[in-house]
């Protein structure tokens, strides 16, 4: 970090920002964005400049600290040559060994971390067809700059309509789940519900707390314990779910899309445990840290109303850990995936409706106040490594998009510096979902762990 005076610096970093961008911990965001054409690299330069930096001042920004000993950010003349790259392979091969290619450069390009002199974050440019794409973008942006929320409001923002460039990208809604109980509610439904609410947070507020200081997950076929995983090559694969067959899914189950998706996952990660495991029954205690986006938002906002000073849907980064316990595998469950989603579901759904997110990030931000931000990133650190796995997922555009006029056949992105064997992302884009499994190179087969995930959808 650099030492600036306090008036020279833009603002305060905020607590989230600091915690991901500490000593302990170096979190980076990689989206990849899967071309229909070969990438014409002619006009990136003048489209970096005149229309990603002006998208938020974090863009032409660096973290510095201040005579007081506090980070701010600081404004800097971006040099455009040191953030874009286009790498060099073999040429005149097939997309098969570009395949290979493409997938070791990712992985390196994960490991490496962005210099703290310059703004924080890279773009990367695949000028060689591979098997899903003619050409690849890659977005490697620092976690400390913004949340998914805050990072899709900047594609959006890059990016048009591929059927018409003229007209905006219809910005995906959130919808509030209705109550259905109506206005005949008494006194004697609130209150056995207000004693639950009040239960299920002190409950699951405690064993947060446990599990991100004293109680670890069990060693399993994807938790090793082993320390420095974030400085490890990851394996990022993706695939690809009908967003049509989801749904149908979700109706029968009376559930969300997300629902469905992460009980799948969940169903998918233990069938492969149980498969490592050789055949014996994997009771592993196993958590997943599920992502939640603590704005309280209806769709995304355009980036003008996001950076306003008291923005419902605020830039920067909102999100809370749900501690969820993965069900385990019995002879019902297995037999009948549905049941297993069901169960995962009513898990979740129970962890959602206490307060306990709520709770935690505060006494994360009284941590804080009280020791400083690097033991603050230390607990955050902590709470990752105790458990076996992260979840998140996106929201992403209805419309297919184009960058440049270069229409986008896919979208799907991954978390890099995250000290986990395994990390899940999940985006929509149009009619499909992509699942993309981060896995550590040696410890996990990705590829197993795939078809295990997608059993749901046979």
């Amino acid at each position: 970090m650099v030492l600036e005076k306090e008036e020279d610096a833009l603002e305060p970093v905020s607590p989230s920002a600091q915690y991901l961008n500490s000593s302990a911990l170096n979190v980076s965001v990689l989206v990849v964005l899967e071309t229909e054409v070969p990438i014409d690299d002619s006009k990136t330069i003048p489209l970096v400049r005149d229309v990603f930096l002006p998208i938020n001042p974090r863009f032409s920004s660096i973290m510095v600290i201040d005579e007081n000993g506090e980070k701010r950010w600081k404004r800097v003349e971006v040099k455009l040559e040191d953030h874009v790259y286009v790498p060099i392979f073999p040429e005149e091969m097939s997309p098969q060994f570009y395949d290979e290619y493409f997938e070791d450069y990712l992985s390196k390009l994960s490991m490496l971390q962005l210099p703290q002199s310059q703004p924080l974050w890279e773009i990367h440019l695949i000028k060689y067809p591979t098997s899903n794409a003619a050409g690849t973008v890659i977005f490697k942006i620092h976690h400390a700059i913004g949340d998914g929320y805050s990072l899709m409001g900047a594609l959006l923002s890059c990016l048009q309509r591929a059927d018409n460039p003229s007209l905006p990208l219809t910005l995906p809604s959130v919808q509030p789940r209705v109550d259905t109980s109506g206005d005949h509610r008494t006194i004697f439904k609130t209150v056995p519900q207000i004693f639950s609410l009040l239960f299920n947070t002190v409950s699951d507020f405690l064993g947060s707390l446990l599990k991100s200081s004293l109680v670890e997950d069990d060693l399993s076929p994807i938790r090793s314990g082993d320390i420095g995983i974030e400085f490890r090559p990851i394996a990022p694969t993706t695939m690809t779910f009908s967003l049509g067959q989801i749904k149908q899914i979700k109706a029968t189950l009376g559930v969300t899309i997300n629902d469905v998706i992460t009980g799948a996952i969940f169903l998918g990660t233990r069938l492969y445990m149980q498969e490592m495991s050789k055949g014996s029954s994997d009771h592993s205690n196993c958590t997943a840290l599920v992502m939640l986006n603590t704005r309280m938002f209806r769709s995304y906002q355009s980036i003008k109303e996001m950076v306003k000073p008291k923005a419902e849907s605020p830039w920067g980064n909102h999100f809370a850990f749900l501690h969820v316990q993965l069900p385990e595998l019995v002879a019902s469950t297995e037999l009948n995936p549905i049941e297993f989603v069901r169960k995962a579901q009513q898990i979740t759904k129970r962890k959602r409706s206490s307060l306990a997110v709520y709770l935690t990030a505060a006494f994360v931000e009284f941590m804080k106040k009280l020791k400083g931000h690097e033991v603050a990133a230390q607990y955050i650190h902590k709470t990752m490594v105790n458990a076996s796995m992260t979840i998140t997922n996106m929201i992403g555009p209805v419309e297919k998009m184009s960058l440049a006029n270069h229409p986008i056949k896919g979208m799907y992105f991954a978390v890099a510096g995250n000290p986990q064997r395994l990390n899940i992302t999940i985006v929509s884009y149009v009619d499909n979902l992509r699942v993309t499994v981060g896995a550590e190179k040696g410890f996990l087969d990705a590829q197993k762990l795939k078809s295990c995930i997608e059993k749901l959808s046979r």
